[in-house]
């Protein structure tokens, strides 16, 4: 399940990453396709944070995962 998690969260950043570079790269043109690109990029970020966390809801619920708590008075 970790696994899972953790390509999530790797595709969160690989989409943070590409939306900065199309932040930070220079256009000839106007710079209409490269804010288009950006802003299509935070989208897919916010949806796969969001669809991650869903996901890891929906995993506690199910009984997939199982919080390991912190030792309280010991």
């Amino acid at each position: 399940m970790s696994f899972v998690i953790g390509i999530g969260l790797a595709c969160v950043l690989l989409a943070l990453g590409s939306a900065g570079f199309f932040m930070l790269r220079k256009d000839n043109k106007d710079g209409q396709a490269r804010d288009k690109r950006m802003a299509r990029a935070l989208a897919v970020r916010v949806g796969l944070s969001v669809a991650l966390f869903l996901f890891v809801l929906v995993s506690y619920e199910l009984g997939w995962i199982h919080p390991t708590g912190l030792p309280i008075g010991k």
